[in-house]
């Protein structure tokens, strides 16, 4: 039997239906005051988001979009609130006054939690199913707290968003691991000012038919009391099953796309024909087939306006940020400030790079049991294809070390989500070449989280990467791309040359609270490759750390030289490191050799002091040096430390081709090398 709101249930959703309608006429309204900055509104979505909302407690979780006012206001976020981020205010609850309205990020008890996420539309799929699967493997584990209540996610989600191929990823891995999921689509008919007819070739509900687990209901999202059955339905469905809900729901489209993108610019008779399903006046004569009165209903509206007037008037006497803020919140505080634990134990054996990061890692699953480890090919037999999860899997689990489909997308998307519900996941891209198809989720949804939520969802995620050249790789498996990575504020980019560094910044970087690249040199992973014996070190005792942002000089100067002013300074990192100390094998005591080891954040202090020894630099990447992270820092040491130079600071790089050809002769001709390197080290010194 449907489940039936009962007369208290009624009355708040009718008076906060009203309170939504009385807020987008306000908006509109006062819109010279109210659209400074863009917003949407719930017009015509009110009744299947309050239906939604009065399902949920707060240890569930909900991913929302920008058009969810009215969904919020069901959860019991009050209009002041809401008008604070309309408004960009400093006491805005969810930002501070630095997004959108309706993009709402939220911890507070009796309140379902809400992490950030992006305007992006459908991104949010892949993340909210991320707080599913972590919710899934905690309470496998026995480490969910909140299992007697069985929480579930919620993501609501829009009808165009749903062709995005992102969201498919979301499906896939929800019904693949029968996730506790409510995905709730909104389907109006329209995008932008593109029809459903234009856009889809099906609507969502057809859709979600092709995803075999996936259980489909379908609503009046005009109607409250059928939303709310459906949604109850949906819900309970969840709690009691674990696995995933698709609610697919028409609703009328009744205020603009956007406070941007008006209405009456683009909708004609297809406007009026949406009208007459506004939910508003339909609730209301349903209230009164149930037995409530106009005048009580009349006082409900008399209510919700009061409200809204009286909540505007506050908000936009309300201060502003203080600018001086600006800055606070790009990344939470780290946990590791200074190296610790044993570097070279005594009696302990020399460990090449990729075991290095294995026992890393294999430290960390044993002593977090938050802790997981996926992404393609890390589980089962293979465990990665260097190898670098071997055994993991029959040691920890398929739940804790298991393969994803090629979704690069979710896999590090996935992670917000993860991370948002106490989790703390490890994951891999096979190789760098194939890090793009994740670069929407990397900028959008992890970088901004803690900035744009005022710090209260940084995102802890550790992201492996295998990067560089190794001899013959070929176009899709030699590439280098952390000049990229470090265009994206709100990331942290680690590149270890050796197997202690390694394993020392590999526990750093999962320590710390927000998002870490590590970059791994496929070419240094077995030191095979001649001039990178080095590469294999005595392997640190479990538990050390290297922080991240700390330099390192992996070789001095001589005095001698340092006082004869014949010296200079090779800026490094990476193979680079070997590449300089091949090459300066051939100038001994004249080539100090500085490891950044941590890209971003940067020791700069480090790069200076340095810069200030020598007089003399050699800024040396694998990457092409075009517009390069290397270029960047030659121009910035440049720009601080010019009166110091005795010399233009010097770059080297591969050449600046789209891609490293196949044939290793090729490849040579492109990529430094020892030799190139000795030869710019020369003219340097000569200088």
């Amino acid at each position: 039997m449907a489940a039936h709101p009962d007369r208290a249930t009624l009355l708040r959703a009718y008076r906060l239906m009203q309170t939504s309608a009385a807020m987008a006429r306000l908006y509109e309204e006062n819109k010279a005051v109210t659209a400074k900055y863009v917003h949407a509104t719930a017009r015509g979505h009110e009744a299947i988001q309050l239906a939604a909302a009065f399902q949920l407690l707060e240890t569930d979780y909900c991913a929302l979009y920008y058009r969810d006012d009215a969904f919020m206001l069901g959860l019991g976020i009050t209009p002041y609130e809401l008008m604070l981020q309309l408004m960009a205010k400093r006491d805005d609850p969810f930002s501070g006054g630095r997004t959108y309205y309706s993009h709402p990020s939220l911890r507070r008890p009796g309140v379902p939690v809400i992490p950030h996420q992006s305007s992006a539309t459908g991104m949010q799929a892949i993340p909210a199913t991320g707080m599913a699967h972590g919710l899934h493997y905690l309470e496998g584990q026995g480490l969910l707290q909140t299992a007697e209540q069985q929480p579930v996610v919620l993501c609501s989600i829009g009808d165009g968003a749903m062709t995005e191929g992102e969201v498919a990823e979301a499906l896939q891995m929800a019904v693949l691991h029968q996730l506790p999921m409510v995905y709730l689509v909104q389907d109006n008919e329209w995008g932008i000012s593109a029809t459903g007819r234009e856009m889809r070739a099906m609507d969502a509900y057809e859709f979600a038919a092709g995803f075999k687990g996936l259980h489909r209901l379908h609503c009046d999202g005009a109607d409250f009391v059928d939303s709310f059955a459906t949604m109850h339905a949906a819900v309970q469905h969840v709690r009691q099953t674990r696995g995933p809900v698709l609610v697919h729901a028409k609703c009328p489209l009744l205020g603009h796309h956007t406070s941007g993108v008006r209405r009456e610019w683009y909708r004609g008779e297809d406007l009026t024909q949406h009208q007459q399903n506004d939910p508003l006046p339909r609730f209301h004569q349903q209230l009164l087939t149930e037995g409530f009165t106009e005048g009580e209903l009349g006082y409900a509206t008399a209510q919700a306006q009061t409200t809204v007037q009286e909540d505007y008037a506050r908000a936009l006497a309300a201060p502003n940020p203080d600018p001086a803020t600006f800055t606070d919140h790009e990344f939470a505080p780290a946990a590791v400030t200074e190296e610790a634990g044993e570097r070279s134990p005594a009696g302990a054996d020399k460990a090449i790079m990729v075991d290095a990061a294995l026992h890393a890692v294999d430290d960390i699953l044993r002593e977090f049991p938050e802790a997981l480890f996926y992404g393609q090919d890390v589980g089962g037999e293979l465990g990665g294809v260097f190898r670098e999860a071997a055994l993991l899997a029959k040691k920890y689990g398929d739940a804790r070390v298991f393969n994803t489909p090629i979704q690069e997308a979710y896999i590090v998307g996935s992670t917000a989500g993860m991370s948002a519900v106490g989790a703390k996941p490890i994951v891999e891209i096979q190789f760098a070449d194939y890090i793009w198809p994740a670069l929407n989720q990397l900028v959008e949804e992890l970088s901004k989280s803690c900035y744009l939520s005022n710090g209260k969802f940084p995102v802890q995620s550790l992201i492996r990467v295998p990067i560089g050249a190794y001899g013959g790789g070929g176009p899709y498996h030699s590439g280098s791309v952390e000049s990229t990575l470090l265009t994206i504020r709100g990331i942290k980019v680690v590149y270890p040359s050796n197997a202690a560094d390694m394993k020392g910044l590999m526990r750093a970087a999962f320590l710390d609270p927000n998002p870490v690249v590590m970059l791994e040199h496929k070419g240094l992973y077995w030191s095979k490759v001649p001039g990178t014996e080095d590469a294999k070190t005595v392997e640190p005792a479990a538990g050390y750390v290297v922080p991240l942002g700390k330099a390192n000089v992996v070789q001095e100067a001589s005095a001698e030289k340092l006082q004869q002013g014949d010296t200079c300074v090779v800026i490094t990192y990476g193979m680079g490191v070997y590449w300089a100390k091949t090459a300066s094998k051939h100038l001994p005591g004249q080539v100090e050799i500085l490891d950044l080891r941590t890209l971003n954040p940067l020791d700069w202090e480090a790069v200076q002091a340095a810069t200030l020894r020598h007089g003399k630099v050699l800024v040396l990447t694998e990457e092409p040096l075009m517009n390069s992270f290397a270029e960047s820092l030659a121009g910035r040491i440049q720009r601080h430390c010019f009166q110091q130079l005795d010399a233009p600071v010097f770059t080297l790089g591969a050449a600046n081709l789209p891609a490293i050809a196949l044939n290793v002769e090729l490849e040579k001709q492109m990529l430094p090398n020892a030799e190139k390197v000795f030869a710019a080290i020369e003219e340097l010194l000569a200088y």
